[in-house]
C-alpha cells in the first residue's frame, strides 16, 4: 500500500494559534461562504413541482395547481412564486385567495398579473 501523503501539520499552522472562540468564529464563517451559492440558489430558482406544493398547502387540488403553475409559467412569471402570485392577484381584486387562483387557471386574471410582475420577468 501506498503511504498516504499527509499535509495536516502544513494545514493546521494557520489554525494554531487561534483560541476557541476564533476557531468557532472561523468556522462559522467558512459554513456561510460554503452555503452562500446554495442560499442564492433558493432564492433565486424554483420549479414547478414547488410552486405546485406551494399551491396545494395554500388549498388547490392538484390538478388547479398544475393548471394555474403551468399558466404562470407559460407567461414567465413562475420566478416571482406561484402561490405569491395568487395572494397578490387575491388581494388587489378583493377576492378569496381560492378564488384569484381559479381566475388565473381561467386565464381571467392574464392581463393584470402580466401586468404586476411582468416588469422583471426572467
Amino acid at each position: 500500500m501506498k503511504p498516504r501523503n499527509d499535509d495536516f501539520e502544513t494545514r493546521r499552522k494557520p489554525l494554531e494559534a487561534m483560541d476557541d472562540d476564533a476557531l468557532k468564529s472561523y468556522f462559522f464563517e467558512l459554513t456561510d461562504r460554503l452555503l452562500d451559492p446554495i442560499m442564492t440558489m433558493a432564492y433565486d430558482y424554483t420549479t414547478p413541482a414547488i410552486e405546485r406544493s406551494v399551491l396545494m398547502r395554500m388549498g388547490f387540488s392538484s390538478a388547479e395547481a398544475k393548471m394555474i403553475t403551468d399558466h404562470i409559467l407559460d407567461h414567465g412569471l413562475l420566478s416571482h412564486g406561484a402561490g405569491h402570485i395568487v395572494y397578490r392577484m387575491a388581494k388587489d381584486n378583493n377576492m378569496a385567495i381560492r378564488e384569484a387562483g381559479l381566475n388565473i387557471q381561467d386565464q381571467a386574471l392574464t392581463d393584470q398579473m402580466k401586468e404586476v410582475f411582468a416588469h422583471d420577468a426572467k
